[in-house]
């Protein structure tokens, strides 16, 4: 019994959130339609040019989503610099490397890091703050990006609202 104790202490009961965050980001990840143009004109307004070139490279569906969590994450701190906005903007922006469409994050989800590609997904967090420190970000948007900043937590929540 102590052991299920263990399990459920360790995040199991976690686990409806994260399948429910999952299945919603599946559900909008379907549409290939490109943000919004007030989304563009805000993301550029908190975006440094380095930022703004790795910004574009992802998909449309990325894009969506980042701007989505970075509108949260900013009403949520409403004293968030243009560099902790950068961070929560680019949370994801790792995912680049992997190449994976929708289906392919699925698997890589079901199965793990099984090959590259699918290794690159699940390391994005840490592939994305070496991008962006690379393209020239502020040490604090590297961090937010690492999950390594005092946001953090206003970040994560605002990805998975």
């Amino acid at each position: 019994m102590s052991n299920i104790a263990e399990l459920w202490s360790d995040g199991l009961r976690e686990m409806p959130g994260k399948v429910w965050h999952l299945a919603a980001r599946f559900v909008t990840s379907l549409s290939p339609a490109p943000p919004s143009v007030g989304d563009e004109v805000w993301v550029d307004r908190h975006l440094l040019p380095g930022e703004r070139a790795l910004w574009v490279q992802l998909n449309n569906q990325d894009r969506r989503h980042s701007a989505a969590v970075a509108r949260r994450f900013a009403a949520a701190r409403p004293g968030a610099t243009r560099a902790e906005i950068a961070g929560a903007i680019l949370h994801d922006v790792g995912k680049i490397e992997c190449g994976l469409g929708t289906f392919g994050r699925v698997a890589a989800t079901l199965v793990g890091p099984v090959n590259e590609p699918f290794r690159a997904y699940h390391d994005h967090v840490a592939i994305g703050a070496e991008m962006a420190a690379a393209a020239g970000s502020d040490p604090d948007t590297v961090e937010l990006i690492a999950e390594r900043h005092p946001a953090y937590p206003d970040l994560q929540a605002s990805d998975h609202a």
